[in-house]
Formats: structure tokens, sequence, C-alpha cells
């Protein structure tokens, strides 16, 4: 039977790369991107599969009640994969409204629509949650994030995304909507908007200019691929239990600084200079407020439940990441410029 599926957010860092492996792993199925093109939201990303019959684009915000009803009338949804999110820790701190508006509000219009549409019959319905592991707070040095662990968050950030998951569950349990949840790790991998610690390290490492490091540089964080989490997010999409929560995990703990020399070893590697010469552009910076000293994911419940695991090292698919950076300039430098906003309207102009 064909199969429908709204993926909020694809067109951004994660979202680009499960639209991809879901229309590669569901082909009967449609596949409808929701994204309002903020800033981390970029088209360029999907320029492979943009003309794909089974691909359908359509620019708007999760928040807009009347769209998403209007997309639940047109396309029957069977599935919904809510990805899109405010995400980045420093701009919740400047602007925390923002990210209760989208992370929350618009969480709730995708849960009251789905609710609205589906009715009683939910068999073979899904609404999938994307989280993160920022809702549990901080570690001491020891232990790891567990499905049980207490939500302590620490950032309005991850509060907003901590509101979310709150919110999911209670449609779980007052109107019995059929859901599943996933909190994930630190993600790193190809089409990252490069603020984030790794992108802007490999930027700035290619341009001879300084890498900014929080405080000490010792936060811990656990890495994931992105590849293997659009993967996970299948297999909870296919085969996870309504109600549950899976937390995703890369089993790759690293300290920022540990981390950081590991990429200025590859990049001096990749360019041609002399071992040492990327690190000495490490610069120490003011830390940021109520800044998590470690997370640190336990994916033994995915793992035993489901049959997942990374398929990566850090080590091989931080390879892979600098690689695809260094090969596509182009993009890093679209992405940073704004020009890729030129090609989306000429792109989506009239659609």
């Amino acid at each position: 039977m064909a199969h429908s599926i709204l993926i909020t957010g694809g067109a951004g860092f994660i979202g680009s790369h499960v639209v991809r492996r879901f229309l590669d792993a569901f082909p009967d199925a449609h596949i409808v991107n929701l994204d309002a093109l903020t800033y981390a939201g970029n088209l360029e990303n999907l320029r492979d599969i943009e003309d794909n019959p089974r691909y359908t684009f359509v620019k708007g915000d999760i928040t807009d009640a009347e769209l998403v009803d209007r997309l639940f009338g047109e396309h029957g949804f069977d599935g919904v994969v809510h990805l899109a999110a405010e995400s980045h820790v420093d701009r919740s701190i400047a602007d925390p409204l923002a990210f209760v508006h989208t992370n929350v509000i618009g969480t709730v219009v995708l849960l009251h629509a789905a609710k609205k549409h589906w009715g009683e019959q939910t068999d073979g319905k899904r609404f999938y949650h994307v989280s993160t592991d920022e809702v549990y707070g901080t570690l001491g040095a020891e232990g790891l994030f567990t499905e049980d662990t207490p939500y302590d968050p620490r950032s309005p950030y991850s509060a907003s995304k901590a509101s979310s998951d709150h919110f999911v569950r209670a449609w779980y349990h007052t109107y019995g909507l059929p859901v599943v949840l996933s909190n994930c790790s630190n993600n790193y991998g190809s089409f990252q908007f490069p603020e984030k610690l790794l992108p802007l390290a490999i930027r700035n490492i290619r341009d001879g200019k300084p890498i900014p490091i929080y405080g000490d540089g010792k936060y811990t964080r656990d890495w994931l691929w992105v590849v293997d989490h659009a993967r996970a997010i299948e297999v909870v999409y296919r085969d996870g239990v309504l109600g549950e929560t899976y937390n995703i995990g890369g089993f790759n703990e690293w300290q920022n600084i540990d981390l950081i020399h590991l990429l200025c070893k590859v990049m001096d590697r990749k360019l041609n200079r002399p071992e040492g010469e990327s690190a000495k552009l490490i610069t120490f910076v003011k830390d940021r407020p109520g800044h998590d000293k470690r997370y640190a994911i336990d994916a033994g419940k995915i793992a035993d439940k489901l049959g997942w695991k990374p398929s990566v090292t850090f080590e091989q698919g931080l390879e892979k990441t600098v690689d695809w950076y260094l090969a596509n300039e182009t993009w890093l430098e679209h992405v940073t410029s704004g020009a890729y906003k030129q090609y989306y309207e000429k792109q989506y102009a009239d659609r």
C-alpha cells in the first residue's frame, strides 16, 4: 500500500539525511518535506533528489496550524517524522522566545493535526518525535543517560525540547496517539550548518583562522555520525514500540579539546601541512552560560531491542566528514554567505 510520510525540517542537517534515507528505504512512500528554510534549512542539501516524483517540498512553518491542517488533508499522511526545531544553544540564550514558539507550539500544532485527521483509525499510523540528549541535563565524570534518566534541562533550547517531549507523551497517554520518541547525542557529518563545532573548525582551519573553544575545552560529548542517526530513525520508525523512547548515541565520548586536536591532525594531513600547524589556531574563549559539562548516551536499548548500532568509529566518520567539506567548498561558501537562499527563491518561486 502507498505510504505518505511528512518529514518536518527536512532541509536541515539531520533532516536532509533522513529524507534521502526514507526515499531509499520506503520505495512505495511519498515523502513531503515541510521546512521554513530558516538559517539552517538549505535546499542545496537536497539537490540530488529534488526532482524525484516521490518527493514534495513545501516551504512553511510548523506553527502555521492552517497550513499543517491543509497538508494532512491533501496528503493523508500515514506517518510524521518531526525534526524541525530551533537547535543552537547560543541562539536560544539570545532569543529564548523563538525556541518556545517553534519547538513547543510547533510540536503541539503537529500533534493536534495528527489527532484530528487520524481520529480513532490509527492502525499503521506513527508520529515520531526526534529529540536531544540535552533534555537530561549534565553528567558528572561517570554514568550515562538512559531512557529513564530524569529530565533536567539547563538551557532555553533543552528546556523547549523537554517541553515538546512531554507534550508528545501527553498526546499518547491522553488521546492514544501512536507516538515514538528518540533522544540523540551530538551529530556530525555532511551538510551541517557551520556555526556548529566541527564544520566551523574545519572551515577555520582551512582558512587559517582561530578555532574558538569554550572555557577549558574539557566539555565531553557523545558523537554520532549523521548517516548512522538517519539509519536509527528509520529503524525506530519501522519497529519502535508505541509510547517508547529510544536513546541514540555513537558510543564515542570525546572532550572538545581532544576532538579538535584529532581534527587538526587530520586536517594537517589532508592539506599537506606540517603536523601541529593547525593546532596553533586553537583559541580559548569565554564560556557560554549554563554550559553542560558532559553528555553521554547509553544506546543499549536500541541496540538490544531493534538491532541498531553505529556503522563507523568516530575516527572513520571524521575522515568522511573532513573529505566531504573539503570537496564541497562551494556549498560551504553558499551557506555562509547566504547565497543558497537565492537558489531556493529561484527554484521554488512558482511553487
